[in-house]
């Protein structure tokens, strides 16, 4: 029965490294360490602690007198899985294995974790078992047996095979190419749907925002849908698309995102390109922010770095909708409707209370005239620049040649339109 079942004590530490550059503020890292342990079902987070360190000890990570202190806590505890919210290498899990006999999982180990959990379509599934074995093949900590798993995680933490095997790489590898093989498979029906929905002349408005930033329940207000909306990070990950009727009747199709996080391990933002290329596609970005958080600007600034890595363009309509503002003193949400009736590209509202939505939604309506729309062009074969410029730029939908050239059915913006014909 699920209430039975075991769940493995966890204690997660924060290693609050002076010398690092990047660091962020220890508390706040801390406690999303602690958010991220929590999003696991299996897990029951029994402490949390930070540790400043001068700088990381390459074996190790910790000095020996930390290791020792924190042995200590550890076994008066019954840990058996020990949480670094950072990075931790090969040589450093295995120290640290041996020295306190508990299990130890690094941010990246416990993202993929909470990935496996949470990936629902098949590509997610596939893009996330890629990303583990690469992950894996760093560190050769376990048997690979994993993948016919029983249990939903990708055995990591509990479930059989605990013992240090060394990997197989070959194994691996193989198993790579395989997934690889049925990845390429699976996005190319993908893109043959995207195809399918670009002939449907509905605009996409994609919600984006940090982990947790309420743009499930953004989307579930939107759309009557019933998207897990939970206080939980990663809670989506599989982008979910619905149509909605906006006031003045055009319909758009609605899609909500995975939730970004700062430091995500690199590997992980591009196993993930599949839930985030729907961004690419939109024709508005809708920026969800937790405004009632301690560090919504941080966590703003994260999400515009990611955008940028995608290749997000800076002329893409963006707006950035300030979430969460019943959680605010009246005070403060105040200044923050203030702040947005002073500002074309913002909105303060509560996903919770509705308030602030219909202006929202008004506001998405104007963006997108200056969307996309279909046309058809007559080319003529002497115009090769021409048409090799508009499969460039990705908005030809349909091609037929004719006996004069080409009939090309193209779904543009007007800034493209304008480029074109100047070509």
């Amino acid at each position: 029965m699920e209430h039975d079942r075991k769940r493995t004590r966890a204690w997660v530490l924060h290693p609050d490294i002076k010398s690092d550059r990047t660091r962020r503020d220890a508390v706040p890292a801390l406690e999303e360490g602690v958010a991220l342990a929590a999003a696991l079902p299996d897990l029951d987070v029994v402490g949390s602690t930070v540790v400043g360190l001068p700088k990381a000890h390459a074996g190790m990570l910790f000095g020996s007198g930390k290791i020792e202190e924190l042995k200590a806590i550890f076994l008066a505890s019954d840990v058996e899985l020990v949480l670094v919210d950072g990075p931790v290498s090969p040589v450093q899990q295995r120290n640290l294995e041996k020295a306190w006999k508990v299990k130890i999982l690094d941010r990246t180990g416990l993202i993929l974790e909470i990935f496996s959990d949470r990936a629902r379509t098949r590509e997610g599934v596939l893009q996330v078992e890629m990303a583990a074995l690469n992950y894996q093949r760093t560190r050769l900590v376990r048997a690979w047996t994993h993948l016919e798993r029983q249990r939903g995680g990708l055995g990591f933490v509990g479930g059989p095979g605990e013992t240090q095997i060394e990997a197989d790489r070959r194994a691996i590898d193989e198993q790579l190419v395989r997934l690889r093989r049925q990845l390429d498979k699976v996005v190319k029906t993908r893109t043959l749907h995207r195809a399918a929905r670009a002939k449907v002349p509905y605009p996409i408005v994609a919600l984006v925002g940090y982990t947790n930033a309420g743009k499930s329940t953004v989307f579930n207000r939107l759309t009557g849908a019933d998207v897990m909306a939970k206080d939980m990070l990663f809670a989506t990950l599989d982008p979910t698309m619905r149509r909605v009727e906006l006031p003045d009747g055009p319909e758009v199709i609605l899609s909500d995102t995975v939730g970004f996080i700062s430091d995500l391990p690199t590997e992980l933002v591009a196993s993930f390109r599949a839930t985030l290329e729907e961004v690419l596609a939109a024709d508005v970005i809708l920026h969800v922010r937790d405004i009632s958080h301690d560090e919504t600007e941080n966590q703003a600034e994260d999400v515009r770095q990611i955008l940028n890595s995608l290749g997000v363009d800076e002329d893409r309509p963006m707006i950035e909708v300030w979430n969460k503002i019943d959680r605010l003193s009246e005070e403060e949400a105040d200044a923050c409707r203030k702040r947005a009736e002073r500002s074309e590209e913002l909105y303060a509202i509560s996903a919770i209370t509705g308030e602030g939505l219909p202006a929202l939604l008004d506001d998405i309506a104007i963006k997108l005239q200056g969307a996309r729309h279909t046309e058809t062009l007559s080319l003529a074969f002497s115009q090769g620049r021409q048409r090799a410029w508009l499969f460039k730029q990705d908005v030809v939908l349909s091609e037929d040649q004719t006996e004069a050239g080409f009939e090309i059915t193209v779904r543009w913006t007007d800034k493209q339109k304008a480029q074109y014909a100047a070509l």
